[in-house]
């Protein structure tokens, strides 16, 4: 081969390189393409998330338009509200004696 021939063959396959390199890492490339592809999947979990989140919202809304006892159950649970007939009693817990104060007692008594 001249080498003229040579100088062709190897800009052709520089140019080749150059093209694929471009056409894999360049703008719009399929790094991009791959990119906007795990993106889309990203979204399409948040959107799927809130879609169950609204669903849930909308049938908690349906509930304390039209059900008395879940209105009740929710003012009890989150604001401490009791019925006209009830009372609240509150019970005072023991104090704990501790491992110590026994052994100290212990002593004394004997």
């Amino acid at each position: 081969m001249s080498l003229k021939k040579n100088i062709m063959l190897v800009l052709a396959i520089m140019t080749m390189l150059l093209l694929l390199l471009f056409i894999v890492f360049g703008e719009n490339g399929i790094m991009d393409l791959y990119k906007l592809k795990m993106e889309k999947d990203n979204l399409s979990k948040q959107n799927d998330e809130l879609k169950k989140e609204n669903i849930s919202s909308y049938r908690e809304i349906e509930r304390l338009k039209n059900d008395p006892r879940y209105v009740e159950d929710v003012a009890r649970k989150e604001l401490g509200v009791i019925g006209k007939d009830e009372v609240i009693i509150r019970v005072k817990p023991k104090p704990s004696v501790s491992n110590s104060d026994r052994a100290i007692k212990k002593e004394r008594s004997e």
